[in-house]
């Protein structure tokens, strides 16, 4: 397909970023794989904490390390949507979270470009010698859960969690 490519958060996409923010709050719709995007005061703040998460030796504390990334439109250069690859499950991540978390900007969905960043994603796992990927999603998110399977996940378990339930999928890389 190749309509996306994954980039790193720089202070050149400061705007962009902002502007993704904004989306999302006006839409009052969660913002998965953004490594805290939608609580951070400043993009300073945020684009500190994303680095700093990049390194074990620097992550913040009661985090894991992890790679944020924007997937890029390779059209026009429009920011699409966010991932965010844990390199590492701690126990909350084991059960709930998983080693990924995205997004899609709402004016962007129902495009198959979930699909086409979570492949991407798992590529960038590959790189990091992840060979299992656990990812996770809300029982009630059909979406998300046809973007999971379309890149080759197989359901484990569904654990309750608060009022909802998680679903847990695995995907074995090569």
């Amino acid at each position: 397909m190749n309509r996306l490519k994954l980039v790193l958060p720089t202070p050149e996409y400061k705007e962009e970023l902002m502007e993704y923010k904004r989306e999302f709050i006006e839409n009052e719709d969660s913002m998965d794989g953004t490594a805290g995007l939608r609580t951070a005061k400043t993009f300073k703040d945020w684009y500190s904490v994303i680095c700093d998460n990049l390194k074990e030796e620097t992550v913040r504390d009661g985090l894991v390390p992890s790679t944020t990334y924007m997937a890029i439109s390779t059209n026009d250069g429009r920011l699409i949507g966010m991932i965010d690859i844990r390199h590492r499950l701690n126990d909350y991540l084991l059960n709930f979270g998983g080693h990924i978390g995205y997004s899609i900007r709402k004016s962007e969905r129902k495009q198959g470009y979930a699909t086409e960043m979570l492949a991407l994603g798992l590529t960038e796992c590959v790189k990091l010698n992840i060979k299992k990927v656990l990812i996770t999603c809300d029982k009630d998110n059909v979406t998300s859960a046809k973007t999971i399977i379309n890149n080759g996940a197989k359901l484990e378990n569904e654990i309750p969690e608060g009022n909802g339930i998680t679903q847990r999928y695995w995907i074995t890389l090569d």
